[in-house]
């Protein structure tokens, strides 16, 4: 079931927390549907996991041969590994760096994205969306090398892809953060990993406090909502210290351990092994 983030009589924003079993397998991931009169866009659609529910769930609110655009935050499996059913049900374009404008075709059948990649500058831009437009912010190495964030300045609302994510369910998911440092142990681990530096998280943060935000929205977990929240997520990721910050020699050794293809888990290596 969709959660409406925003509407108004011409706009709406509308986000799927749940479209995948959470067995455990997967990461729990959000997809997301802007429509703005007769012209709509899905935000990173995700994998083939998601998508017969997202398609028939996107169908209930916006005619699938009428969206305009796939609109991806990056290049891994989890925003666009369903590229080759979207490029076949619908005549939607694929919107993405253009780092990974050549990468996007391996997840496709031969020909399928000919003429229908929009690639977009390092600087980013302006994508015109029915009578207003979203904004493609430069969002680079947070984590992807080429990654954008998208804002709606109908709604405030800050598409943040893996930036802001936190490890929850997907019911876990429907319900925005009011209180941020409740919540920052469920962000924490994730974004001393995946983010590459603390400077590009404050080159990031000077950017993002010139705009106007109601909602920051992950493609993980829970959105952040409310002036409060969200300046302290800011305040927060300014100081944090991550990625090569973290890193050191000890991460670069010759490995000891041995990887059992029958338990599937490492364990130290035999007396003999490598000898």
């Amino acid at each position: 079931m969709a959660i409406e983030l925003y509407r108004d009589k011409n706009h709406a924003c509308l986000m799927f927390t749940d479209l995948i079993e959470e067995d455990g397998q997967a990461v729990q991931a959000n997809q997301f549907l802007i429509v703005d009169d007769d012209t709509g866009a899905i935000i990173d659609p995700g994998g083939n996991l998601a998508f017969n529910e997202l398609f028939m769930g996107m169908t209930k609110h916006f005619p699938p041969h009428k969206l305009s655009y796939l609109i991806a935050s990056h290049a891994d499996p989890d925003i666009i590994a369903s590229l080759d059913r979207w490029m076949t049900s619908t005549k939607a374009n694929l919107v993405i760096s253009r780092v990974w404008e050549r990468f996007a075709p391996h997840f496709t059948k031969v020909g399928k994205t000919e003429n229908r990649v929009i690639g977009v500058p390092d600087s980013g831009g302006h994508l015109p969306l029915g009578r207003h437009e979203l904004v493609l912010l430069p969002a680079h190495f947070m984590h992807s090398e080429g990654n954008f964030h998208f804002y709606d300045p109908v709604s405030r609302i800050l598409f943040t892809g893996d930036l802001g994510v936190s490890m929850m369910s997907g019911a876990e998911a429907r319900v925005p953060i009011t209180d941020l440092k409740a919540h920052i142990p469920r962000m924490e681990g994730f974004h001393r990993r995946y983010m590459v530096s603390n400077k590009i998280l404050r080159l990031w943060t000077r950017m993002a406090r010139q705009l106007d935000i109601s909602m920051l929205v992950p493609q993980h977990g829970a959105p952040i909502m409310g002036k409060e929240a969200i300046n302290d997520f800011f305040d927060w990721i300014e100081n944090l210290m991550c990625g090569i910050d973290l890193f050191d020699d000890r991460a670069y050794q010759i490995p000891t351990d041995f990887i059992d293809p029958v338990t599937r888990k490492m364990r130290p290596a035999p007396p003999t092994m490598g000898r």
